[in-house]
């Protein structure tokens, strides 16, 4: 479904990102500047929806920003997505509200 959504684009990224988390035998992992135990982010990305990826796409595609490291600015998007994906689209709704 996520491949229909985004057909412009690559979306195996995001999966295999995951799959990559949940297969992994490192004890850590580092996000930003923190190191956080890998079961805590296993269960952390077992939460993970559609809603969640299409989130991150969406912000991806919407950064201007310069990202040098890809892949963990992608799995500190995805750890934090159930956190900011309420608060981000409200913003947005504000936003367009007062348009």
């Amino acid at each position: 479904m996520l491949a229909t959504s985004y057909i412009n684009n690559n979306p195996d990224y995001i999966p295999e990102l995951i799959s990559h988390v949940q297969c992994s035998t490192a004890p850590y992992l580092k996000l930003s500047s923190e190191t956080i135990p890998m079961p805590k982010v296993q269960a952390r990305f077992r939460r993970l929806r559609f809603a969640h990826a299409a989130y991150v796409q969406d912000a991806l595609e919407n950064t201007t920003s310069e990202i040098k490291n890809i892949k963990a600015y992608l799995l500190t998007a995805l750890y934090n997505a159930p956190m900011t994906i309420g608060p981000y689209y409200s913003a947005r709704v504000k936003y367009d509200a007062s348009q």
